[in-house]
């Protein structure tokens, strides 16, 4: 677990010249925070890590969302990936990331994603939260 959190966040971290940043904090009974980095228009690699935990129970996830519909205010995004620690499995989130204000760096977001363990245990996921993209500056 401590080894795949270290190369995730090494390989996030190496590429952030070449790309845009974004830090999200999403809101329900498994809260997290991500950190992302757009590449181009559509694809957003993002590394999540579970809140409101102890050490010993943290869980990461590793996440590749595709923009499929993108507008002034919104965005349109499905995706997949693996959580480890607790709820181990594949996670397919689907969202949408709103940007109500003229400045488009703060906004909001939704997102439904199933966690298909790996074991027989499934479980429906819903989320709120905000969002910062740091300006590509």
């Amino acid at each position: 677990m401590k080894k795949f959190l270290l190369i995730s966040l090494f390989g996030l971290f190496s590429v952030s010249a070449f790309s845009q940043t974004t830090i999200t904090f999403h809101h329900s009974n498994l809260p997290f925070i991500g950190v992302n980095y757009q590449f181009g228009e559509r694809f957003i690699p993002e590394f999540r890590l579970g809140t409101d935990t102890y050490l010993e129970d943290l869980s990461a996830e590793l996440v590749a969302n595709y923009i499929f519909k993108k507008t002034d205010r919104f965005e349109f995004y499905g995706g997949a990936g693996l959580r480890v620690g607790s709820f181990d499995g594949i996670v397919v989130p689907v969202g949408l990331n709103i940007y109500p204000f003229e400045q488009k760096d703060f906004g909001f977001h939704i997102e439904g994603a199933p966690i298909l363990g790996f074991e027989d245990d499934s479980l429906f996921r819903g989320s709120f939260g905000i969002r910062y993209r740091f300006s590509k500056n």
